[in-house]
């Protein structure tokens, strides 16, 4: 019975990757959609968020089965307490994957970014992938050191959003409304994709090491 448990336990953790690895795609795809309209790719974004939702509510059923059923300690508790999180955060990363589809859906066949702005945002979608293969990595190998550099990564992401309000609110600003509002809303989406990002790592070094980290660095989005 007990080593049935710890089969579904590990069970559990691979499908927190095997979702991460989904979410990767999805941004990957949302942010290609967005840099060079493509209305099929955010289409496809859209459509599969409810595929990660599935994943979120059956992840989650079968982390409380394994809480009420097998009265997990220490360590197993940890973990499945930290899967239920960390389920949450994937599941919010592609809601935010979706959100940015929806823009570039909205505004085919035009971009919904203006030139001024395009390096930029490539940059952030770039971050936001880095940051969801690093969390992925680091969740698959149980890799408390890879996790924690997570935290310095989102420093650039941060750098970032300061540069794209520069942009928007610089007296060379000369877009339309629409336009400011579209860029305002994408940008604050790679934000908070980069913020579950670390929260994800920051479950994952609490399930290797015990250890929560704590301070600015390290929302619990």
């Amino acid at each position: 019975m007990r080593a049935n448990y710890h089969e579904e336990l590990e069970g559990v953790l691979d499908a927190l990757h095997s979702m991460g690895l989904i979410v990767e795609t999805a941004i990957t795809e949302a942010s290609s959609a967005l840099m060079d309209p493509d209305l099929a790719k955010a289409e496809a974004v859209v459509s599969d968020d409810a595929q990660l939702d599935a994943m979120h509510e059956d992840l989650e059923f079968r982390c409380l089965s394994l809480l009420a059923l097998q009265a997990p300690v220490a360590g197993e508790l940890r973990t499945i307490v930290s899967a239920i999180r960390v389920v949450f955060e994937l599941a919010r990363m592609g809601d935010l994957a979706a959100h940015v589809a929806k823009i570039a859906r909205l505004r085919f066949p035009e971009s919904a970014l203006p030139e001024s702005l395009r390096g930029n945002f490539e940059r952030m979608s770039q971050v936001c992938i880095q940051m969801t293969r690093l969390a992925n990595a680091s969740l698959k190998n149980r890799d408390a050191e890879a996790a924690r550099r997570m935290a310095e990564i989102d420093h650039e992401m941060d750098s970032l959003r300061r540069d794209h309000f520069g942009v928007l609110l610089g007296e060379d600003w000369s877009g339309t409304v629409e336009q400011a509002i579209d860029v305002a809303l994408v940008g604050r989406y790679y934000e908070r994709f980069a913020d579950h990002a670390v929260a994800v790592a920051r479950r994952v070094i609490y399930i290797i090491t015990g250890e929560v980290p704590e301070g600015e660095e390290w929302p619990n989005a």
